[in-house]
């Protein structure tokens, strides 16, 4: 059974402004859940974007939510498919393919709310000059590499020493990593979600 179409209440209103319309956000959002629905129903979901800007290539994360607490959070740091095809994947990927959760039945599916990141490119930055609140950071070696979305930082109250130290931690490398031989790069995210799983 698919989805009623969003209503204009889903998006918190303090989410109103940004690249991204109402109405594309609350497209976006509708897309997530019909994402999960059609795969638990076996039917096909056309991921052929809609309008131009939902064909540009951006890097996304989804992340569900039930009842209050996290269910699932897969994302795309490098922009290599459409705002559309990578809303709708990931979506798919956080619903079934997250090894920190089971994956989501469909008696769930229909209770989930959703929060979505829609990242800009990342661009190589001086970590003095990194932002918490507006930043995300993805810090890398050769071998590994750690992500925080710009929330995190906020979430958690850190400072920008520990972020960039976080980040270290999430790609397993020392704390220290960001002071020495590790790539630093900065991305910003659209972040935007239905109010309910706050």
């Amino acid at each position: 059974m698919s989805l009623p179409p969003p209503s204009s209440t889903a998006v918190q209103p303090s989410e109103l402004s940004g690249e991204f319309s109402p109405d594309e956000r609350l497209s976006l959002l509708h897309l997530a859940h019909e994402s999960i629905l059609s795969a638990l129903e076996h039917r096909e979901l056309s991921l052929e974007a809609p309008t131009p800007h939902f064909a540009e290539l951006r890097g996304a994360f989804t992340s569900l939510y039930l009842n209050g607490e996290l269910r699932g959070c897969v994302g795309y740091v490098l922009p290599v498919s459409s705002v559309y095809r990578a809303v709708a994947e990931t979506a798919r990927a956080a619903a079934f393919e997250d090894t920190r959760f089971r994956a989501v039945a469909i008696d769930e599916a229909r209770h989930l709310r959703i929060e979505l990141s829609i990242l800009s490119p990342p661009q190589p930055i001086d970590p003095n000059a990194v932002v918490v609140g507006r930043h995300g950071l993805l810090i890398s070696t050769s071998f590994r590499r750690g992500l925080l979305l710009p929330q995190v930082p906020v979430e958690h109250h850190w400072d920008r020493v520990t972020f960039l130290e976080q980040t270290c931690r999430k790609a397993g490398l020392p704390l220290d990593a960001w002071e020495k031989d590790a790539t630093i790069e900065v991305f910003t995210a659209e972040v935007f979600g239905e109010k309910s799983h706050l």
